[in-house]
């Protein structure tokens, strides 16, 4: 656990009692400050006070006298679409609001660090698509390489539930536009962002403000250096806006499918990656037979943590070798099994229609399971990327107007991961692939990804034995 610094005596109300809630009570206990808590669910207030947390309805008036900050869980909106009424009540009062991320780089450094041969660093990583894949790649590079390190944020353990630090470790935090839209204090050593495609549109009114959430990561502390992803223009706006010019070698810049061989840079194009520092290429890697990485989306995640991990001293051969024992995450590009010449694979993280078109260009003859419940925007230019595709075999409470809109692509509605299973398994022949990638959310069905994925793996399981 880190210890929250600065409140010591104090009165903290926290919003919010899911993971990262329950982890900041802890942590702000432990650094002295004197905690009241709520949560608009029963359960969860329920389970608070057989803790022994002192609940307290945070949208009464006159609630926040007295309080020195109000610490509010990610997954609660603030601003849009509606203001929250906690959160409009701790305004009022003058009262700070902030969240977990910030509590951890405020209070991360301690006085022990003093003693340390190498000071601990923080990678942090955000971006639409890829977080999850580069910041576990980053920690398998790490560990691999004998660094001692730790893996936290939207993926793996909340950010006050790690360790303290030790010597010369590298934590890697995976942050959501959620989790950085809010926090006062930002300050990783190395902060990645991979790219930028349209998600949680109505939490941010829009792309402005989502793109301005992402962005806080690089302009409201300033990390020392920057790995930019710049196949969107946002990409290269920023990269733009914090240095001076291609010279300044606090930036990487990094492509999937761009040659890139100004400044200090990274890309792969045809499955191929390179590194080019002063105009000259210093490091390759062919990323083709790495089988914890296919596709051109995974080689853009391979870029950005080959980046992320020179910026910190690590020669290429050493990363190389570490990417070729990379597994891969559950639900993302996920081999499930193999059976009669077919192999089935679960993206269930491709939960939006930019991260689907990246799945079905990674494969050709595609079975493809999607569908759930869509986001704004609609498919986007998704269609523009289903040339693979043998047959759609369409799930969720919308399969209906989801199959209508595949204009050109064979579809069949099943409704249930079941159905769509058995008749894609039944249908498929020696070469091809059935994947989930979905290109919805999945709540309509599911309580996150990570159940419809497993829901993907068991049905496959009953198929294929």
């Amino acid at each position: 656990m880190i210890p929250v610094k600065g409140y010591a005596g104090q009165t903290v109300a926290v919003l919010g009692l899911g993971r990262s809630g329950r982890a900041s009570v802890a942590a702000l206990q432990a650094g002295g400050a004197n905690v009241v808590v709520w949560d608009d669910g029963a359960p969860a207030r329920q389970a608070a006070e057989e803790d022994g947390l002192d609940l307290r309805d945070l949208s009464k008036s006159g609630v926040f006298e007295n309080v020195a900050a109000l610490i509010v869980s990610p997954g609660i909106p603030h601003l849009y679409p509606t203001v929250n009424p906690v959160i409009s009540n701790a305004w009022d009062a003058g009262v700070p609001v902030d969240n977990d991320i910030s509590l951890f780089f405020a209070s991360f450094a301690t006085a022990d660090w003093d003693s340390f041969d190498t000071q601990p660093r923080v990678i942090a990583v955000t971006g639409s698509n890829g977080k999850s894949t580069t910041s576990a790649l980053i920690h398998h590079i790490l560990s691999e390489s004998g660094r001692a390190t730790q893996l936290a944020g939207n993926i793996g353990r909340g950010v006050l539930d790690i360790e303290p630090a030790h010597d010369g470790e590298v934590v890697v935090l995976e942050l959501s536009s959620y989790q950085t839209d809010l926090a006062r204090n930002l300050t990783p050593d190395v902060a990645v962002f991979t790219n930028l495609t349209p998600d949680h549109l109505d939490r941010h009114n829009g792309m402005g403000g989502y793109f301005a959430a992402k962005k806080r990561l690089f302009v409201e502390g300033g990390p020392d250096r920057a790995v930019i992803g710049v196949d969107e223009v946002e990409g290269r706006f920023l990269a733009n806006q914090l240095v001076a010019g291609f010279s300044d070698d606090r930036l990487i810049r990094i492509s999937s499918g761009q040659k890139l061989t100004d400044g200090w840079s990274v890309f792969a194009k045809k499955g191929y990656l390179s590194e080019w520092r002063k105009g000259r290429q210093v490091g390759s890697i062919d990323l083709r037979d790495i089988a914890g990485l296919p596709g051109a989306h995974n080689h853009q995640n391979a870029c950005a943590a080959y980046a992320a991990s020179r910026s910190i001293g690590l020669g290429p051969k050493a990363i190389e070798a570490a990417m070729r024992s990379y597994p891969g995450l559950p639900h993302r590009s996920q081999v499930i099994g193999q059976k009669d010449g077919v192999t089935y694979i679960n993206d269930s993280k491709a939960t939006n229609p930019d991260a689907a078109a990246k799945a079905l260009q990674a494969f050709d003859k595609i079975r493809w399971v999607c569908g759930g419940l869509q986001k704004d925007g609609g498919l986007g230019d998704l269609l523009d990327h289903t040339g693979s595709v043998v047959k759609a075999y369409v799930i969720g409470r919308e399969a209906d107007a989801f199959a209508r809109s595949l204009n050109g692509v064979k579809a069949e509605v099943c409704g249930t991961m079941k159905a769509a299973v058995a008749k894609a398994a039944s249908e498929a022949e020696p070469g091809e692939v059935v994947l989930l990638a979905p290109a919805c959310a999945s709540f309509d069905q599911y309580d996150n990804f990570e159940l419809r994925g497993d829901d993907f793996a068991a049905q496959v399981q009953s198929q294929i034995g």
